[in-house]
């Protein structure tokens, strides 16, 4: 089994859901958008795709051009009917081409925060071990309406839009579930991150975070490793047809 994985910045890895798939023998390919933004590999030969974040917004798809290519394979996948996960901004891509509207929030969401689940969310094949309110990990400055044709999974006391299902096997997830402690430790130090900490007039610090992490990384590891191999399990679902309509943001069931 092979996975198709679009990457946007050099920090934003597959971090634990790595080595799960590895563990259950899964190939993964990296495309690096921000070393090779004209990429544009077939998903053919892919038996699942899985978009990670980035700094960027898919209002900005004019600056970063590689958007516009991520939609098409998204779609072509939509088509092809596999796994789809996509992740902060995977999701907004994501939620964008199911027909969403995807903005700038009017709070950036940083650190650890709650996350609510909906009555769908509890049932949902992915969630149905959290608890109704869980800690996880946000780094994220812009948000997404729940696609129509979704299934609305869970919110935050800052952002409604957090998870959705689409059909059987599409997830967008705006949190970051994948994180380990050294992974916030690179991304506290990033620049743009810095940035974002800085903008806040110290209610969110470095090492604040950092001690917010020693409380809640275990768990969100453990609710890690359980959901990813949830979406792994995705892989042996049977296939069933959903057809699209023409072009980005215009699928129908």
């Amino acid at each position: 089994m092979k996975v198709l994985v679009f990457q946007h910045v050099a920090h934003e890895i597959l971090g634990t859901l790595n080595s799960l798939l590895k563990e259950r023998k899964f190939r993964v390919r990296y495309i690096n958008y921000e070393r090779d933004p004209e990429s544009r590999p077939s998903i053919e030969k892919y038996d699942s795709l899985i978009i990670l974040g980035g700094h960027m917004g898919v209002y900005e798809a004019d600056k970063y051009t590689h958007i516009k290519i991520e939609m098409q394979i998204i779609e072509e996948a939509l088509k092809k009917n596999i796994p789809i996960l996509g992740i902060c901004l995977g999701a907004q891509i994501l939620a964008h081409v199911l027909g969403a509207n995807v903005k700038k929030h009017t709070q950036k969401e940083i650190g650890w925060s709650n996350l609510h689940l909906t009555p769908e969310g509890h049932i949902d094949r992915l969630f149905n071990h959290f608890k109704k309110t869980e800690k996880v990990f946000q780094m994220h400055g812009d948000t997404f309406e729940i696609p129509k044709s979704a299934e609305h999974l869970a919110y935050s006391d800052i952002c409604k839009g957090q998870a959705f299902r689409y059909g059987e096997k599409v997830y967008g997830l705006q949190f970051h579930l994948e994180v380990d402690r050294p992974m916030i430790e690179r991304w506290l130090k990033s620049p743009i991150h810095k940035k974002d900490l800085a903008e806040t007039s110290g209610i969110l610090t470095e090492e604040k975070i950092i001690t917010e992490t020693q409380d809640c990384i275990d768990r969100s590891i453990q609710l890690s490793n359980q959901t990813f191999n949830n979406f792994i399990d995705l892989f042996g679902l049977k296939p069933r047809s959903i057809l699209l309509g023409s072009g980005h943001g215009k699928p129908t069931k």
